[in-house]
């Protein structure tokens, strides 16, 4: 990656510039040193680090390894006067991280097509249908398209199973870096509502930016303290875009397309019932395990199919139709993705040999993707056996847990509560205020591969188990550690096939009794 390096002065005016610089700066800083990095992990600091004292849990030890590494000045809220560098004072770290990291990675956005998706539900199933999309548009010139989402992080150079849903602005404006070294024209993203309201964005261009639907969640005192702060904060990326999507079924949608007609100006609409939408989509019906759905959207009308179950996706794909009409994709391109588009860890969909247990895995994780898919398996699958296993994360969202045990009690014969990245909050109290909520038959098996073990082997009727909240996943957050572990994929296969040997011993048993 090759990078053009700035002198510290031409940051020291960025900042000037924004307004946050918060006290003259120090004297006998070197301005015009070049900076070499950028940085707020110390153990990545090299000599000419200018470094960024940021987080909840820095520590003033962080920036005297630093400094011993080669930092020669930082960035900050306070000063750290036992560090020996000179001090950068800022009024705000978070709204100047991304403008510093936009500036040492070159600004790569303006030079790349990103797309970012933000909506309460949907997001990685309609980057990963656009990703689909792009990539059969960009297979003849042997090139593929980036993604940055909660499943995992693609950019041209590297690839990996992903911590955070956007990340922070460094690592961001770093893999869009990659991406343009590695030639790769367009990278689809999420883009969370706490990305947006804390400024990870800052600085990036959208050449799309779609709005999926507003639902009430991530609602707690350390994320967004009322939906009118979750809400507003997802309408901020309308003003960072080219043009914008807005879906016309969601709740307060007026309101949206509002903030995207007045930030941007065009607006590409989609919708399952308005036939005036710019992507109206009619006649959804299954035909046999796909989906098929007349779309009437100028060039790109047509009848699309789904070979990815759950009807409600239809709404993703809509989403993922309405951003190639603005970005002028070719039809057939549009056609063939969605057609052979999957997701890692959504609605995947496993059975036993008779065919009579069907397990889904899926990342559904709020009440909003709760009551959608309930209502999609209830279609899918009528009159069969319900059993959930779900869990809820530490110290975050902390409304899912009467909202998933509401929703899942309604819908479920049995639920069955256990550990989905409990971090710093003890896994089993986390189930029982769950429980609290919960009204159908209930139990708590912190262990998660034990807990999917039993919803599975108690299965001795038509059953469909939904696993949902990690999906591929393979790691689980304990303390303020990642630990690996087996994803719910390895986990229900394995378990259907030790179901199906006890089936069969079952039978053998009960035929030699008859004999």
């Amino acid at each position: 990656m090759d990078l053009t390096l700035y002198p510290l002065g031409d940051y020291c005016q960025l900042l000037d510039k924004l307004g946050q610089l918060a006290a003259p700066l120090p004297e006998g800083l070197d301005l015009n040193r070049t900076v070499e990095l950028v940085s707020y992990n110390s153990r990545e600091a090299v000599p000419g680090t200018l470094f960024l004292c940021k987080g909840a849990h820095f520590k003033p030890d962080y920036l005297s390894d630093a400094a011993r590494r080669g930092a020669f000045a930082y960035v900050s809220e306070r000063a750290y006067p036992e560090a020996g560098l000179p001090c950068i004072l800022v009024e705000d770290m978070r709204q100047v991280m991304a403008p510093l990291a936009v500036k040492y990675y070159n600004d790569p956005s303006q030079k790349l097509k990103v797309v970012g998706i933000t909506g309460t539900k949907g997001k990685s199933s309609t980057a990963y249908y656009l990703k689909h999309i792009l990539d059969e548009l960009l297979a003849a010139r042997g090139k593929s398209c980036g993604v940055i989402s909660s499943i995992d992080t693609y950019d041209g150079v590297e690839r990996f199973e992903s911590h955070l849903t956007t990340p922070e602005p460094l690592e961001l404006q770093k893999h869009f870096a990659h991406a343009l070294s590695a030639g790769l024209e367009y990278v689809v993203m999420e883009v969370s509502s706490q990305a947006l309201k804390y400024h990870r964005t800052l600085g990036t261009r959208f050449a799309a930016a779609a709005f999926l639907n507003i639902g009430t969640d991530h609602i707690s005192p350390i994320e967004h303290p009322d939906f009118e702060d979750y809400f507003h904060s997802k309408l901020k990326i309308f003003a960072q875009a080219d043009f914008s999507c807005v879906n016309l079924d969601c709740d307060h949608a007026q309101e949206a397309l509002t903030a995207a007609q007045s930030a941007c100006g065009t607006v590409f609409t989609f919708s399952r019932h308005d036939p005036a939408a710019a992507v109206y989509g009619s006649s959804v019906r299954k035909v046999d395990h796909d989906i098929l759905f007349q779309v009437d959207a100028a060039q790109l009308s047509g009848q699309y199919r789904l070979t990815m179950p759950g009807l409600f996706n239809v709404d993703n794909a809509l989403a993922a139709i309405a951003v190639c009409r603005g970005l002028d994709i070719p039809k057939q391109a549009v056609l063939d993705g969605l057609s052979r588009a999957r997701v890692p860890g959504r609605m995947e969909v496993y059975s036993n040999a008779a065919g009579d247990v069907t397990a889904i895995v899926d990342y559904a994780h709020n009440r909003m993707s709760f009551e959608t898919l309930f209502r999609s398996v209830k279609q899918e699958y009528p009159g069969r056996r319900i059993v959930t296993v779900f869990g809820c994360p530490g110290k975050k969202a902390f409304d899912r847990r009467r909202d998933l045990g509401e929703v899942s009690g309604a819908h479920s014969d049995l639920v069955v509560l256990t550990e989905e990245d409990s971090g710093e909050e003890d896994t089993v109290s986390i189930c029982r205020e769950i429980a609290g909520h919960v009204a159908c038959a209930c139990d708590i098996q912190p262990n998660r591969g034990e807990a999917i073990r039993q919803a599975v082997l108690s299965c001795r009727e038509p059953s469909v188990i939904l696993i949902t909240g990690k999906g591929a996943e393979t790691r689980q957050k304990r303390g303020l550690e990642y630990i690996d572990t087996p994803s719910d994929v390895e986990y229900a296969q394995t378990f259907l096939r030790e179901l199906d040997a006890q089936s069969g011993c079952f039978f053998a048993e009960k035929k030699k009794r008859a004999e």
